[in-house]
């Protein structure tokens, strides 16, 4: 991984940082939990590029970083595990999961694509080219 900095979110509203702001299970403040997520997500998916940093931003913020955070609590509350190996499981679970097609004309995110696995670089040429 780079030196790449972290990115907070732009979307503290929606997506991921607001599931688990409302969420009474976290032991820490939503911001904590969103840079642990993030940088858990980029070491799972060896990030070497800004673009990546940015598109996990994205996602996190996105429709999808919500769900991501309601699997994870699911893993809290279903599993009786603590956040970080929530996070881990829940990051295993999505890396073998595909975009749908459905997905991509919801979320323009092209088809076939791992939901975590290089989703920066992928965005970003699909924003350019969309």
């Amino acid at each position: 991984m780079t030196a790449t900095a972290i990115l907070p979110s732009r979307n503290e509203d929606y997506g991921f940082f607001r599931t688990m702001t409302v969420c009474p299970l976290r032991d820490r403040p939503s911001a904590e939990v969103w840079m642990l997520a993030s940088s858990m997500i980029a070491k799972a998916i060896r990030v070497d590029s800004e673009d990546e940093i940015i598109g996990i931003r994205d996602f996190l913020d996105s429709n999808m970083g919500r769900h991501f955070a309601d699997d994870l609590l699911g893993n809290m509350t279903g599993c009786n595990i603590g956040l970080e190996p929530s996070i881990t499981s829940t990051i295993r679970r999505w890396q073998d999961w595909r975009i749908s097609r459905q997905s991509e004309r919801e979320e323009g995110i092209p088809a076939g694509l791992p939901y975590l696995n290089r989703l920066g670089p992928a965005l970003r040429r699909h924003r350019r080219n969309g």
